[in-house]
């Protein structure tokens, strides 16, 4: 393979991304990244006006980008999304399922509520969102789901057990999807991220920041711009035998 084979299977251009959590952080940066390779881009969060921002940041740039305020607890909004994204953009070839609520309460603590209010965002509403966009992403050339989860998951997940129960249950789904997807030329895999400075981590108490980070063999928080190479990977032709599976990019956090 020359270099253009090499650089051409990275190229997202005639297709269209659906990145929720768009507003901040990775999605943000997932979203700019889509569109600098070429790709058409929904930005959705809850927070509309701030999708607009980022949306109207792409086009300045030359790209292509709509804006979508959608909560992802609410399957009307989930259904809406994918009405929206298909008027505007005329179809959808990748859904990256980023947004997540990360709702922490101890161990006997748990409310019934709180624990429905995860799930609700982090499992239920990716699982809906895709298949909204099933009929769409079957006739594509190149559909791909990308389900971000967190490093997390193969750690305890000590005190933030809703968070990473949860991101553990969207990772089992990135699983069962690919397997009953594969027929229909539908590839599915899962993003693990370690720390990184977003606003969600930037949140919670300094100690657990630090602790976070030294727990890694890199001793930092990425930045979510770091994880926009391998989220593009993972949904574009460069990884077109990859189905299924979870690419960790934690600063080697669960090496030991």
């Amino acid at each position: 393979m020359d270099r253009d084979e090499i650089t051409g299977q990275l190229d997202l251009r005639a297709r269209v991304a659906v990145v929720t959590g768009a507003s901040r952080g990775i999605g943000r940066a997932i979203a700019q990244g889509f569109a600098a390779m070429g790709a058409s881009v929904v930005v959705a969060s809850r927070n509309a006006a701030a999708c607009e921002e980022v949306a109207a940041d792409i086009r300045a740039s030359g790209g292509i980008a709509v804006a979508a305020g959608a909560h992802m607890g609410d399957l009307d909004d989930v259904a809406a999304l994918v009405g929206l994204a298909v008027d505007e953009l005329g179809t959808i070839d990748i859904v990256v399922n980023n947004a997540a609520n990360p709702l922490a309460q101890p161990i006997g603590a748990i409310t019934p509520a709180a624990l429905a209010k995860s799930f609700d965002v982090n499992v239920r509403g990716p699982l809906f969102l895709v298949q909204e966009a099933l009929p769409h992403l079957r006739r594509s050339h190149h559909a791909a789901v990308l389900n971000v989860v967190t490093a997390g998951i193969y750690t305890s997940g000590a005190f933030v057990s809703l968070y990473v129960a949860a991101k553990a249950a969207l990772e089992q789904l990135t699983r069962s999807m690919a397997a009953e997807l594969a027929a229909d030329g539908i590839r599915v895999n899962a993003l693990a991220p370690g720390t990184v400075a977003t606003d969600m981590v930037l949140r919670t108490p300094e100690e657990f920041q630090h602790a976070a980070v030294d727990s890694q063999l890199i001793k930092r928080m990425a930045r979510p711009d770091e994880m926009v190479p391998a989220a593009l990977f993972l949904v574009s032709d460069a990884s077109s035998f990859m189905t299924g599976q979870t690419l960790v990019v934690d600063g080697g956090m669960t090496v030991h």
